[in-house]
């Protein structure tokens, strides 16, 4: 591994486990969720309409982690900080290992 890539991912974990404050910081100020993680029904409220694109396409995808929670809706505020930084992490993880898989495919096609 380089030292580039070793300060990429020394970043990546830093990242990580600045995640929570997704929850922290809106919390604190009253924001009642994070910033752009808002549902159809809150832009309903809070715009007063639902994009049209966004109203066709919402329900496209669901999170595999609803929340980023692994303890769901009743988790304590520090059950769900801690749920976060594994989250970042799992992510890390997993999107690490496709770029690590692909590559390896994409060398072996080229030899």
């Amino acid at each position: 591994m380089t030292k580039s890539q070793k300060r990429l991912w020394i970043g990546l974990i830093i990242l990580a486990f600045f995640s929570p404050l997704g929850i922290i910081l809106p919390d604190r100020f009253g924001a009642k969720g994070a910033w752009g993680e808002w549902s159809t029904e809150t832009l309903q409220k809070v715009l007063g309409y639902v994009p049209e694109g966004l109203r066709k396409y919402s329900d496209v995808w669901k999170a595999p982690l609803a929340d980023y929670s692994f303890g769901g809706q009743g988790a304590t505020y520090a059950q769900q900080i801690i749920y976060y930084m594994l989250s970042g992490l799992l992510g890390i993880l997993l999107v690490g290992l496709m770029i690590y898989a692909i590559s390896k495919l994409l060398v072996k096609h080229e030899k």
